[in-house]
């Protein structure tokens, strides 16, 4: 009786608690209060914290593989769709078919703006390298800057599927502390009376406009980036079912169905790699450090841009819309909105700042495919 008792204590998970898997058990309770609590990003945040609290409870065999006795855990199986590169593309479907484009191509200027919040990325990966990170490590960590979880992770699994716990959460952490990290900046960066510029109506974007611009973007990437292509295409396929006006049934199906469940496998399969021996290392302080590095400068480029465009322009382009070249859609364009109203209550940025914005998601695409080449 006594040795039954023992084998049986022996097999629980308060018999095998230790204090990492306790300190990432601490982590995710964090991050969930962050997604409920606080409404950070909860999309994500939420299935991602839950994910790590799962694979971090002490005996869990969720992320176990399979062997010749029994088959793997249910999220080992899940996550091979991460492994594989499946699941970011599928959500770019769904972020495609909830998108307007019609900001950008009212105002392609902007497309400036979106390509150099970009430059964030580019600089972390030299910083990464100097750091002591591989190259491959270093490209996957510079996507954060482009504050895009899907291309983050869809990057991740093909250079370093080692580091995309850590790499997930940095990216989805600071998407959701957008409204935290990118208004002192912005106030800093231009003063009161650019804050207070109100930018000319766009103009009405025609229907066959908004048709050949998702397949005209589609082949030149293609043609000239082709590594972009599963995130591009995927994006660009969704927002086509948009813009066609014929297949709504299609669409409504990108737009919930799909998004909605690729959205929780996705999350919990990224939080389950999250365990206490990859995360708990010093190379994840780094990475944050360096996330947060990508962000920043990837925020300051293109209100710098804003400025000088603001210069050329006769004052005509409120810089702040430089900000929302990172692709938190549509968090970083309601900030913008947000910002200048402090300046001028009646400025109504938001339309003009969604050019950017959705640059901003084909802009790190692009920076992903450019990565994938040189350091694959």
């Amino acid at each position: 009786m006594e040795d039954a008792i023992l084998r049986f204590w022996q097999s629980t998970g308060l018999a095998n608690l230790e204090p990492k898997g306790l300190a990432m058990v601490a982590v995710s309770c964090v991050l969930m209060y962050l997604a409920i609590k606080k409404r950070y990003e909860p999309l994500l945040l939420l299935p991602i914290s839950f994910g790590m609290l799962l694979a971090n409870l002490p005996m869990s065999e969720v992320m176990r593989g399979p062997d010749d006795a029994q088959v793997g855990g249910l999220l080992y199986y899940l996550y091979q769709g991460t492994r594989l590169g499946i699941y970011p593309p599928l959500i770019f479907i769904g972020v495609g078919a909830w998108t307007d484009f019609g900001p950008l191509l009212a105002n392609p200027k902007t497309l400036f703006l979106g390509a150099a919040a970009q430059v964030g990325i580019f600089a972390t990966v030299l910083g990464a390298l100097l750091l002591g990170f591989a190259p491959f490590e270093a490209g996957s960590i510079g996507i954060i800057g482009g504050a895009d979880g899907p291309t983050a992770i869809f990057t991740a699994s093909r250079l370093a599927p080692h580091l995309l716990g850590p790499i997930a959460v940095a990216a989805y952490s600071y998407m959701a502390l957008v409204p935290v990290i990118q208004p002192p900046l912005m106030r800093l960066l231009t003063t009161r009376r650019e804050r207070s510029i109100r930018m000319e109506q766009l103009r009405e974007v025609t229907k066959r406009e908004r048709v050949i611009f998702p397949l005209a973007v589609t082949v030149i990437c293609g043609l000239v980036i082709p590594t972009a292509l599963p995130l591009i295409g995927s994006l660009m396929f969704g927002n086509l079912l948009r813009e066609s006006g014929v297949v709504e049934r299609l669409l409504q199906t990108a737009q919930k169905s799909l998004i909605n469940i690729v959205t929780i496998f996705l999350g919990l399969t990224v939080g389950a790699t999250a365990t206490a021996d990859s995360f708990l290392v010093a190379a994840t302080l780094k990475i944050v450090a360096l996330g947060l590095l990508a962000f920043v400068l990837g925020t300051i480029a293109g209100i710098l841009l804003g400025k000088l465009m603001c210069l050329f322009s006769n004052g005509k382009i409120n810089p702040l819309i430089g900000a929302a070249g990172v692709s938190a859609v549509p968090m970083a364009a309601r900030v913008a909105q947000r910002v200048g109203q402090e300046a001028d209550s009646g400025n109504h940025l938001l339309m003009h700042a969604m050019g950017p914005n959705v640059a901003g998601v084909i802009g790190s695409a692009v920076a992903a495919g450019v990565i994938l080449t040189y350091f694959s």
